[in-house]
């Protein structure tokens, strides 16, 4: 089973093919961050028309380097949400059109759960069950993952996301967008000056907020002297915290669920400090943890491709209608 993934819901437009057996055949990205540097932000209408341009020529790419035409395709997975509802149309009309005319089925799928199954397709992925970190722009949830489609939710974002956090702190610190990976950058010239607290990490639970943890931020920068040193040292501060508190959480979910095995996906989990503090309390805890290749952290195809293709081995179908939501709550997907 040869199957086409498709990636639209934010600012890269991915496509990727995968067989059953063979595992990953080709994939490709576009990435829009200079479309989007001036505005230091996502604009949702350039990011649709942006896709309309880049899509079916990324589709043609990638039949062209695996060397497949149309009718070795047995199926079309694409993001159906969530996110930007222009840009999830773009990717959702398309796959639509084209398992049609194809006559083949197309299958909608939860962005997240795309980053959830990355790990799986590197050579040494995790076995089920195991605990996973989603940590992306728009969404921070701990999972408990019994098989595919086979999830409990242990803890959420009950406000900004740990990614979302990071843009918005390097905004307010005047970097440049993406701010996620600026602000990383700038924590490495910063020094052990400042102690931000750790969000939620006093009480009992799996829940994530960072929303105070962002006014402080404010707080402090608008208190220092504003230099580049201060911007350093306090986006030190800033990642520490963040990192430390996710560390806190996954701990506490491998012993609340008594499992050894610790999946970390999605944009955010690229963060080299991130990594290190989750491998250390991994190896203590004796655990062991899994992250996607950085390149398949952020928005791909590839893991867009991989849950369809599980899917539709599972005998799941859909009917013609197209389907995309913006809003798409992970607990509607769990034991579908």
């Amino acid at each position: 089973m040869y199957v086409l993934g498709i990636e639209t819901s934010c600012d890269e437009t991915a496509v990727a093919i995968y067989h059953a057996e063979k595992g990953l055949i080709a994939h490709t990205l576009h990435s829009q961050i200079l479309t989007h540097n001036e505005y230091g932000g996502v604009v949702p209408e350039l990011a649709s028309r942006d896709h309309v341009r880049k899509l079916i020529p990324l589709i043609n790419r990638v039949l062209r380097d695996s060397r497949l035409g149309s009718t070795d395709i047995n199926g079309i997975a694409y993001t159906a949400g969530p996110g930007l509802m222009g840009a999830l149309l773009v990717g959702a009309a398309t796959a639509r059109s084209l398992a049609w005319t194809w006559q083949i089925p197309a299958i909608a799928v939860h962005h997240m759960e795309g980053h959830l199954l990355a790990p799986m397709l590197e050579e040494q992925p995790p076995r089920f069950p195991f605990v996973a970190l989603l940590i992306s722009g728009g969404h921070t949830l701990l999972i408990e993952v019994s098989g595919m489609g086979r999830y409990c939710l242990l803890g959420e974002s009950l406000d900004d996301a740990a990614g979302e956090a990071f843009d918005k702190t390097a905004k307010l610190l005047g970097l440049d967008y993406p701010g996620g990976p600026a602000l990383s950058n700038l924590a490495r010239q910063g020094n052990p000056r400042f102690k931000f607290p750790r969000p939620m990490t006093d009480r009992p639970g799996l829940d994530f907020s960072f929303s105070g943890l962002k006014t402080f931020t404010l707080n402090t920068y608008n208190t220092s002297n504003r230099s580049l040193q201060d911007k350093a040292d306090i986006a030190f501060a800033f990642q520490q915290a963040i990192a430390e508190t996710l560390t806190i959480k996954c701990k506490r979910a491998l012993q609340q669920t008594g499992l050894s095995r610790l999946v970390v996906a999605g944009g955010v989990s690229a963060n080299q400090e991130i990594r290190r503090q989750l491998e250390r309390m991994s190896e203590k805890a004796g655990a062991d943890i899994f992250f996607p290749r950085p390149e398949f952290c952020t928005d791909n195809g590839a893991m867009i491709a991989y849950a369809g293709c599980r899917r539709l081995q599972a005998g799941q179908t859909q009917d013609l209608n197209i389907f995309a939501r913006p809003r798409w709550p992970m607990n509607e997907l769990l034991n579908a």
